[in-house]
């Protein structure tokens, strides 16, 4: 068991959050190596064209947008890091929770044209929108 858990910022920005992925990251936070902070959930249409826009995101279909996604930000220090080291932690963590829990997920980070460490959905093809 870790220390850690998901505060208040973390717990507003699970709202619309389909309940499978909503029950991963709190059993997630249960067992994690890292401390993490929900960066963000849901997303609107406009701020995920300003993210392509910035080249933050490659879609405009992002599961964001249907709330089947959510971007996980390690925390250390009281700051949110970017370092990869950490988001192999937060991997292990989700997915260990999703097998807990029994939901499958989908990690950024396991992409291989544009790696997404922050990044967590639930699958097309078992959660279309």
């Amino acid at each position: 068991m870790s220390e850690f858990y998901l505060g208040a910022r973390s717990l507003l920005r699970l709202r619309g959050i389909h309940p499978d992925l909503v029950r991963v990251v709190k059993r997630a936070i249960e067992i994690t190596d890292v401390d993490f902070t929900v960066l963000e959930g849901v997303r609107s249409a406009a701020r995920q064209r300003q993210l392509v826009a910035s080249g933050a995101s490659r879609t405009l279909r992002s599961r964001h947008l249907t709330g089947h996604a959510v971007d996980l930000g390690a925390y250390v220090g009281g700051h949110v890091r970017w370092d990869w080291p950490l988001y192999y932690s937060i991997e292990s963590a989700m997915k260990q929770a999703a097998k807990d829990v029994g939901v499958n997920i989908e990690w950024g980070g396991d992409w291989t044209s544009f790696k997404d460490g922050p990044h967590w959905q639930l699958p097309w093809a078992q959660y279309p929108a």
